[in-house]
């Protein structure tokens, strides 16, 4: 494995900073800076999001012949990589890098039409409704009912933890069409209009304050049957296909070693014990210096994954590996930032950060006043946010079953 850049894609990284160089501006790249979750501020990301479809770059991963990018496995891993480092706000993952793959693999063309071109300029906003509240890492025992009626399903029911059902327009969903003897049967893989009568949406108010994830009521929502994205009770052979997905593809590692290489210069300037920088501290610079060695690590790791599928190899469990690795190492920088704050990450200032969704029952004070640096600010909130980490797109420990049987044979 050559893990040195060709002279191509050197050239192609060079384009790539230029270009975000030049578009990103202070707004979003503070809203970038300042993200509290994986979510960026909904009105920074859509702002992005146009700048990069007016370039032809808002999905460069979709076929070409739907508005993507003819670049290699590496133009793709630069291009992220690139954009996280640089501060760019995050796009929403529901509608490029997940529905809109299912639809391209299982939609009819009219499917294809409709949404793909919508999907790209933000006009189609999706969410997803995969778990229910007796339904999580278990999906397969989703009960969502959906009853044959003529041209129609009749939808009752309701999803949990659906993020950004307040903004969507559109939700891809799971629901229940028959009972058989498998529980992963009788699934279908619907498309619903979330304007459609009998939908209600109550926000769910996370730790952090925030209102970014939501529970969805169906009251018999008709959801006329050319909304099925492949067959009626195969829409489990769907969902296994958005999962490879919704659980690899992107670049972690950047992310994770900007926020190390902030916290460490953070640290510096931070009081620690007897006065000193935190920095100096042995036991506080020894979990740190192990995390950012964990970074490079991870970074290596998706090398690996990214040259065996530049070469065509089935990279087999790599995605369930990245993912455990990712989402634990960002816990651990984000125990690190929490630490690092000491008193003031303890103040509850959401005015000072840009989160991914309201803020409930919080009114910023009159003179806008921030304690500490806006890192400070930002700490708390990611902290809090950070725990689910470990538990979305497929939980680690259902991960780790994957592992043990994928790569131990157990």
């Amino acid at each position: 494995m050559d893990l040195q850049w060709s002279a191509a894609d050197s050239e192609f990284r060079d384009e790539v900073r230029a270009f975000l160089d030049e578009k990103l501006t202070p707004d979003l790249r503070r809203a970038g800076r300042l993200m509290t979750s994986v979510y960026s501020d909904h009105e920074a990301s859509m702002e992005w999001q146009r700048i990069l479809h007016e370039r032809g770059w808002a999905a460069p991963a979709w076929p070409v012949e739907y508005g993507g990018c003819d670049w290699t496995l590496t133009q793709h891993y630069i291009f992220s990589r690139e954009s996280i480092i640089a501060g760019a706000p995050s796009l929403s993952p529901m509608g490029i890098r997940m529905v809109a793959h299912a639809i391209i693999a299982f939609g009819t063309q009219e499917q294809k039409d409709y949404y793909l071109p919508g999907i790209l300029t933000g006009e189609v906003f999706f969410c997803q409704g995969y778990s229910e509240p007796e339904a999580g890492s278990d999906l397969a025992s989703l009960s969502m009912a959906a009853k044959d009626d003529g041209d129609d399903l009749v939808c009752t029911g309701s999803k949990i933890w659906t993020t950004h059902a307040t903004e969507a327009n559109w939700m891809f969903c799971l629901v229940r069409t028959s009972r058989q003897q498998k529980k992963q049967q009788g699934i279908t893989f619907v498309l619903i209009d979330m304007n459609s009568p009998g939908i209600e949406v109550r926000p769910l108010v996370m730790t952090s304050g925030e209102q970014v994830q939501n529970q969805v009521f169906f009251d018999n929502v008709r959801v006329p049957k050319a909304n099925v994205l492949g067959k009626i009770d195969d829409g489990w052979t769907v969902a296994k296909y958005l999962l490879v997905f919704e659980r690899g593809g992107g670049a972690a590692a950047p992310a994770l070693q900007v926020m190390a290489e902030s916290l460490a210069t953070s640290a510096a300037s931070q009081p620690g014990p007897g006065g000193h920088p935190l920095i100096d501290d042995p036991g506080f610079s020894a979990k740190l210096a192990e995390a950012r060695i964990r970074t490079k690590v991870l970074e290596i790791l998706e090398y690996r994954t990214l040259s065996a599928m530049a070469s065509g190899k089935d990279p087999g469990p790599a995605s369930s590996m990245l993912k455990v690795l990712a989402t634990e190492l960002s816990q651990k920088l984000t125990e690190l930032t929490l630490e690092a704050a000491g008193t003031r990450g303890r103040v509850y200032q959401p005015h000072a950060t840009k989160p991914g969704g309201p803020i409930s029952e919080f009114t910023e004070p009159a003179d806008g006043y921030v304690s500490g640096e806006p890192w400070e600010a930002v700490a708390p909130l990611r902290y809090f946010n950070d725990r689910a980490g470990s538990i979305y797109a497929g939980s680690n420990e259902i991960q780790r079953n994957i592992l043990a049987k994928a790569a131990l044979g157990l």
